[in-house]
């Protein structure tokens, strides 16, 4: 009975064997990424398939049997069915419009399909150049992209998108690193990156609602593929400034400061024969250096794809003493549990030591003088001390600029932080052209640090004539400032996303779905104590009188903000060359008064794709040719917010001590809102060897907030925030690259980008502002405002006195006053004479790239340039009187008998600021030189791929600036900080770097 019923059973299941059975596999493109959508046949077998959302597919066919792979846009494949799980490599056509496939908010889309103005960027273009943050790898990159840096170890750069639009308002960019919002990438391994997509115009940012109005970067981390491969990156580089500022020696600071001084320096004049000549910089900094090392792993299988990776960053900067570290860890997973269901996962750690060093020491570097040594023989430091025209420990003072060697000698403070970051994402096919997404990441940031001053060292530093003894014991004999800081933010987003084809004319691609994020409550603590034990080891509060010993204590708790949001995006394609986008999404957000939180933020996309109809079918040299426009609404909300003075211990007459209100609430104040109007068109000619691409845009900020001075009548004082301003950004960019093949052997590309843009505060409602001046140099000069006149000027514009000449009778500087007459400064009068003299933001910018490959060897080429922007040379404008001066100014200065100097007379009168030292900030740097070779190795070998390399990062510079750096982001606060004022600012630097590539 058992035999009969086994052999029944066989000859059920041999027809079904004899037809086929399950062949599973993965189509893929060339860069290793699912391609949805593509068709699996098996003609023998009569069945076919279509591979799902991430490329997957089953079919019913034979072992052996030929099976035939095609897609659009792809060279179609046949190859024999396996029961293995297959992988098979789809090739992109020769159509380039067709294969490039762009990040967007919430889903991916082709290019060619995409409505909207989208820069991406190549991993190994970022990864090319080797710096920690890889913003500062896409200078120059992206047309309409501002990347400000500062080389600063650990610093993070400043990037502009289509222009600044708020005054008061947060001005970077929204990062999304895969789906998790974040404020910036400091963590991020460039390593890591597989794509970084910068969206810009106003149809792919409205889908971010109330955080999409600076613009939106995404950045996709790397995932596992094929079989499992290692690959070690190592590097080593060293670092030195791209351009000093040459300072008078100790000759020519005696010649020019005896003319300064005349007769009125109490000591009389210095002696010719100085026993120092002190080069400052050269004492304050070394030749930093740099490493990098990376080793990732990943793989697949059918059912799992894997990637982990670590990399270390550590350098030790060109200022003694600062050092920073990075260490990163990264795993992306993904699991198929079913044919319909997967699961991602992904988490990063990093971990960031620091050591800081004050800048102004760079400052006092500069203004000290070169008469002045670093240490006496007796070991002292050198101080400004004069005694009988000879430089000596006792005398009298002829400035008042410290030694910036202690300065770092006593400068101990260490900083600590761990990022990590999370995340799970669920991918549910319900039917085939229907997919669920729920995403959720998380973001835990914790930062310790300390700073120990020794106030007793300090104070015998800057007296060599002082003891110990001598001490004051009213002061502190050291202080010690510890600090705390943490949050926690997270972000879940549900979504479907269904894609379908009717009639074969149709396509459309419907996302919709609902979104919650939340910044936690950020928690800061920070003690200050005195008189501690210099032992670290001893400074725990356990057991330590808190009276006697703090003398502050901060525990601060800032609000959690909360968003709700809902979504949605409808695309929309017909007959392969009309294309349709339309977005939607409201936000709800918790910073805002109950009745404000709501907003809703639209856009809308068109495009054609011109050279699909019938009378550009046939034109040879046009590839593509693709026209699109676009509107939207976006929202800021990183804006000031309503904040409730109270004003306490007032004495009333006849009714004792009370507390009054002393500032207003607008109960309007909600973010700011953004328009913009794009247009542009994508074209590739020539066999798809010229590519390019050309936008326009006007962006408009109709409620820019800006703060307001109360009526005197309501008996307010303090300014408070409200929506009175217009901020306009019109612009236009362009991007050309031409890429073409000589041989098989000998490859080359040319590209370059070009933007304009014109930032201006266009109108304000009737109020009276309440100034805001930025741009201190430390001496009661400023050199920005914001105010009622500032109304058809840019946003960070300097605000001064205009320098009209030299005085050829006597040597000193002239300025204009508003009626034109020349005056001395004396005679000048700040309301009225000062004037608005440019801005710090540069109305153009571009980017150039060349390279060519030649059997093993590669070579690249990438520059970077400004043009339009203002700087003002903070540190040359600070003399108060006895600082050094530059050898350009010591070597030719008005005297009786060259009347015709370039410079006026010697003086120690503190200068008014004044476009004197406002200078041209244009310049064009060679962002990166690459030279590299691979060695020729089999893949069988263990050693699969060598690549050995060498980086000239930074290396030439061509700039009108007599400063260390036009590009200078001090601060980065645009109007009331100093940002564009070189004051305390880190010199630019070159880098020389030799690193390897592996592969096992």
């Amino acid at each position: 009975m058992k035999n009969f019923i086994f052999s029944f059973l066989a000859l059920l299941l041999l027809p079904a064997y004899m037809s086929g059975q399950a062949i599973k596999g993965k189509v893929v493109d060339s860069s290793g990424m699912g391609v949805p959508g593509a068709v699996i046949s098996a003609p023998t077998s009569r069945t076919s398939a279509d591979a799902d959302f991430d490329g997957n597919f089953t079919i019913n066919a034979k072992e052996g049997e030929i099976i035939k792979i095609s897609m659009l846009g792809f060279d179609a494949v046949s190859v024999p069915a396996t029961t293995t799980p297959m992988t098979v490599t789809l090739k992109e056509s020769g159509d380039t419009a067709l294969k490039e496939v762009v990040v967007i908010g919430y889903g991916t889309r082709k290019k060619i399909d995409n409505t909207s103005a989208v820069s991406s960027i190549k991993s190994e273009e970022i990864t090319k150049m080797k710096v920690a943050n890889a913003s500062q790898a896409i200078q120059g990159k992206a047309a309409g992209v501002q990347v400000s840096t500062s080389d600063a170890p650990g610093s993070t750069p400043s990037v502009v998108i289509r222009g600044a639009g708020t005054a008061l308002g947060g001005r970077n960019p929204l990062y999304v690193v895969d789906g998790m919002p974040t404020e910036n990438i400091n963590n991020i391994n460039t390593n890591d990156i597989t794509s970084y997509e910068i969206l810009k115009d106003a149809s792919s940012l409205a889908i971010y609602g109330t955080r999409g109005a600076n613009g939106v970067i995404m950045i996709t981390t790397k995932s596992g593929k094929g079989k499992m491969n290692v690959e070690v990156e190592s590097f080593a580089g060293v670092r030195t400034p791209l351009k000093t500022v040459k300072m008078a020696n100790s000759e020519e600071y005696v010649r020019y400061s005896n003319a300064a001084f005349s007769n009125d320096f109490p000591q009389g004049r210095f002696s010719a024969n100085q026993p120092y000549n002190t080069d400052w910089l050269d004492e304050i900094t070394r030749t930093g250096s740099y490493t990098q090392n990376n080793i990732a792993i990943s793989g697949s299988s059918e059912n799992v794809k894997y990637f982990f990776s670590v990399g270390n960053y550590e350098e030790k900067g060109i200022l003694n003493g600062s050092d920073y570290g990075r260490t990163t860890i990264r795993s992306n997973n993904e699991f198929k549990l079913s044919d319909k269901v997967r699961i991602s996962q992904n988490l990063s750690v990093s971990t960031i030591k620091n050591t800081p060093m004050p800048l102004s020491a760079f400052t006092n570097a500069y203004r000290q003088a070169p008469i002045v040594p670093v240490r006496y023989a007796d070991g002292k430091y050198g101080v400004p001390f004069v005694s009988n025209g000879i430089v000596a420990e006792t005398g009298a003072s002829f400035n008042n600029v410290g030694n910036p060697a202690p300065q770092l000698d006593y400068t101990n403070e260490q900083q600590q932080s761990v990022i990590l970051q999370g995340g799970l994402k669920l991918d549910y096919d319900i039917i085939k052209s229907l997919k669920f997404t729920s995403q959720f990441n998380g973001e835990f940031y914790t930062y310790k640090q300390y700073n120990y001053v020794d106030n007793t060292a300090l104070w015998l530093s800057v007296d060599p004539t002082r003891t110990e003894a001598d001490y004051p014991t009213s002061l502190n004999i050291n202080t010690l400032t510890r600090g705390r800081d943490q949050y926690f933010n997270w972000n879940l987003s549900n979504y479907f996303t269904y894609n379908k084809v009717f009639a074969e004319i149709h396509d459309v691609e419907v996302t919709a779905g609902i979104e919650a994020n939340v910044q936690g409550t950020r928690e800061k603590l920070t003690i200050d104590r005195k008189n501690v034990n210099p032992n670290s080891n001893y400074w725990s509060l356990k057991d330590v009188n808190v009276a006697s010993s703090v003398t502050g204590y901060k525990d601060e708790a800032l609000n959690q903000r909360r968003l709700a949001s809902y979504f949605a995006r409808f695309q929309y394609k017909l007959l392969d060359k009309y294309l349709f986008t339309g977005t939607v999404r409201r936000d709800g957000s918790s910073q805002f008064a109950e009745d404000k939180r709501w907003g809703t933020f639209p856009s809308v996309g068109l495009g054609w794709i011109i050279s699909k109809e019938s009378f550009l079918s046939n034109v040879e040299p046009i590839n593509l040719l693709k026209l699109r426009g676009s509107w939207g609404r976006l929202g800021n909300q990183n804006v000031p917010l309503n904040t409730q003075v109270f004003t306490s211990g007032l004495d009333y007459p006849d009714l004792g001590p009370g507390t009054t209100i002393n500032s207003q609430v607008d109960p309007n104040l909600s973010w700011e809102i953004v328009e913009e109007l794009s247009g542009g068109f994508d074209f590739e000619l020539l066999n798809n060897r010229l590519k390019g691409s050309f936008d326009l845009y006007d962006k408009k900020t109709t409620n820019t907030i800006l703060n307001v001075t109360p009526y005197s009548t309501s008996g307010i004082t303090l300014a408070t925030p409200a929506h009175v301003g217009e901020v306009s950004n019109k612009g236009y960019e362009i991007a050309l690259r031409w890429d073409d093949k000589i041989n098989d052997n000998l490859s080359y590309w040319v590209g370059g980008n070009f933007s304009h843009n014109k930032n201006e505060l266009t109108s304000l409602k009737n109020v009276k502002l309440s100034p805001i001046i930025g741009g201190s140099l430390g001496n009661g000069q400023n050199t920005k405002i914001l105010d009622n006149t500032s109304v058809g000027h840019p946003l960070g514009s300097y605000f001064m006195y205009e320098y009209a000449g030299i005085d050829p009778t006597n040597g000193q500087m002239l300025y204009y006053k508003a009626n034109g007459t020349k005056v001395v400064q004396t005679a000048l009068d700040e309301l009225e004479d000062k004037k608005y003299a440019g801005s710090l933001l540069p109305s153009s910018t571009y980017g150039v790239t060349l390279g060519l490959n030649y059997k093993n060897i590669d070579f690249s080429v990438d520059g970077y340039g400004t043009g339009g922007a203002k700087v003002y040379n903070g540190k040359k404008a600070q003399r108060f009187g006895g600082e050094n001066i530059e050898a350009s100014l010591a070597n030719d200065f008005w005297t009786p008998t060259n009347t015709t100097a370039s410079n006026p007379a010697p003086s120690n009168v503190t200068p008014f600021a004044s476009t004197y030292y406002l200078e041209s900030a244009d310049f064009f740097r060679i962002n990166n030189i690459t030279l590299g070779y691979k060695l020729p190795l089999k893949e069988d070998q263990f050693i699969s791929f060598c690549r050995i390399y060498v980086n000239a990062i930074n290396p030439f510079i061509s700039q009108k600036f007599s400063g260390f750096s036009p590009d200078v982001t001090s601060d980065g606060k645009l109007v009331e900080g100093t940002q564009g004022v070189e004051l305390d600012a880190y010199p630019s630097l070159r880098s020389f770097v030799v690193g390897v590539n592996l592969k096992f």
